[in-house]
């Protein structure tokens, strides 16, 4: 059930911006990948748009209101990610942490974990 956003519809980037973030915390309550997925990249897309438009007194108000709801949309993101990775810890999955050496670089192999010999 994902309500896809349409660029071309929203008369204002900063109202799509919105519509894109709205989106997304849906998808995010509703565990929903597909509609995660689509909403990140409309939201991508009316980033863009909003990196456009020309530095107004009126928009400083609603880009501060929409920078919050996107935070809270990360420690959201952050919360559904901690879970899945424990998840897969408990199945005996790859750790999705690791991959980067101490300096930061990538290239560190991921490690598995048995949870038992069977």
């Amino acid at each position: 059930m994902s309500s896809a956003y349409d660029p071309t519809t929203a008369p204002h980037a900063l109202e799509a911006l919105e519509i894109a973030l709205t989106a997304e915390r849906r998808a995010l309550l509703e565990h929903d990948a597909d509609a995660l997925l689509s909403s990140t990249a409309a939201k991508l897309v009316a980033l863009r748009e909003a990196e456009n438009l020309a530095p107004d007194a009126r928009n400083a108000e609603r880009l501060l209101a929409l920078r919050d709801f996107n935070q809270a949309n990360g420690i959201l993101l952050a919360r559904r990610r901690r879970e899945v990775n424990w998840a897969l810890r408990h199945l005996g999955r790859v750790e999705s942490t690791g991959v980067y050496d101490a300096t930061g670089q990538p290239g560190a192999s991921p490690t598995a974990r048995c949870l038992g010999v069977g």
